[in-house]
């Protein structure tokens, strides 16, 4: 008798609804997105022996698996910052091939955005940073101060502008004016996101995610298991995590070189492909800088040319590198880990079922960000094996 094929894949995916959620709590948008994606690909909670996820206490994966009423034998809760689902989905791509579990499901549920209005007159946030951020917070450096710090060096080395990273936002937000759950849809300019209010010299308001609930989730198994499921089964053709040697910005020994420089290669390698080969990009875009340091740390483009890439409508839908085509962190929703959403959004553009659906892609990658550029996960998907 053959062995059956391990080979892992992803089978269902979906988002809670977003990105405004008042009367959710962050376990409900966690099961909302859970639901929504076992639907999705035709199996149940019943079915699973493995979980995945990660939250900002400990055990935190535990009290999810009591909420759903499962009992699984493979649990992860890796928390990689913004990266953190990209981790996850590659250590369930490795469980599922090793044969340690069939089905696993992977969620992130949030309610970033709902919980500041509660916290208002309560003391909430008050308290003093804890770890390597009260070194940095010492001297009045934030999290946008730590991105702005990464923008200010790369203009200064390379000559990068600020209408150059404006480009990222205005493409972003016209992929957002076709979803309909995106938080902001309305057109903007270059000139509105240069006329929007300074927030760390060089980065404006426009210039920075949005603050949002929301969740999502997806079901990886094997591609024997996906036969008879209801889908198109998307491969897990490769991937890798690393991270820059720092947790505060202050310890990054170069700040215009991200994680993505090391993952993205090992990732590319794994897969057995290249940038050149890669159809649609789902990358973290907590801030317009993000994505510059990550395609050109990725290798899809020269280190300093990220700004001049960005240009002529190349990240659009229908360009030669569609990016972020739901309207991403910066316009469609970034509820504090936004790692999730890019694997959500490059299986939909694998299947056909994007709102903004780049040309017959064959190949997706998804690339997450955490910390201040201190962690970072690529993952390569397929709709079959190169």
């Amino acid at each position: 008798m053959s062995k059956p094929n391990r080979r892992a894949v992803i089978v269902g995916v979906a988002t809670s609804d977003y990105p405004n959620l008042p009367d959710m709590s962050e376990q409900q948008v966690h099961a909302q997105a859970a639901e929504r994606a076992l639907a999705d690909a035709g199996v149940e909670f019943a079915d699973l022996d493995g979980y995945a996820t990660t939250g900002f206490f400990p055990m935190f994966a535990v009290g999810m698996c009591e909420y759903f009423g499962i009992r699984p034998h493979y649990v992860d809760e890796t928390n990689w910052g913004g990266a953190s689902f990209e981790v996850l989905v590659e250590h369930a791509a490795t469980a599922v091939e090793a044969g340690v579990c069939d089905i696993v499901l992977v969620t992130y549920g949030s309610i970033q955005l709902s919980a500041m209005g509660r916290k208002l007159g309560t003391g909430g946030g008050t308290g003093a940073p804890a770890g390597p951020a009260a070194f940095d917070q010492l001297w009045g450096n934030t999290l946008v101060g730590s991105y702005a710090l990464a923008a200010q060096r790369h203009m200064y080395e390379f000559g990068t502008t600020s209408e150059q990273l404006a480009e990222v936002a205005v493409t972003m937000r016209a992929h957002a004016a076709n979803n309909p759950m995106a938080q902001y849809r309305d057109p903007i300019t270059v000139a509105d996101v240069l006329s929007s209010r300074m927030i760390a010299d060089p980065l404006h308001m426009l210039d920075c995610c949005v603050i949002s609930d929301g969740g999502g989730a997806c079901v990886v198994t094997t591609e024997e298991r996906a036969r008879d499921l209801r889908k198109p089964p998307v491969y897990i053709l490769g991937g890798a995590h690393a991270m820059t040697h720092h947790m505060g910005i202050s310890q990054m020994p170069e700040v215009t070189v991200t994680a993505a420089a090391q993952s993205g290669p090992l990732a590319f390698r794994r897969a057995g492909l290249t940038p050149a080969d890669v159809d649609t990009l789902q990358v973290y875009d907590s801030f317009t800088i993000t994505v510059v340091l990550s395609l050109e740390d990725l290798g899809f483009c020269e280190k300093g040319e990220g700004g001049a890439f960005v240009q002529g409508g190349r990240l659009r839908f229908d360009g030669e590198l569609p990016t972020n085509t739901d309207g991403g962190g910066l316009s469609a929703c970034h509820p504090g880990m936004r790692g999730m959403f890019l694997i959500v959004e490059a299986v939909r553009q694998l299947r056909g079922e994007s709102v903004n659906q780049a040309p017959d892609p064959k190949i997706a990658v998804a690339h997450g960000t955490g910390g201040m550029l201190s962690t970072g996960a690529t993952l390569v998907l397929g709709t079959e094996v190169p």
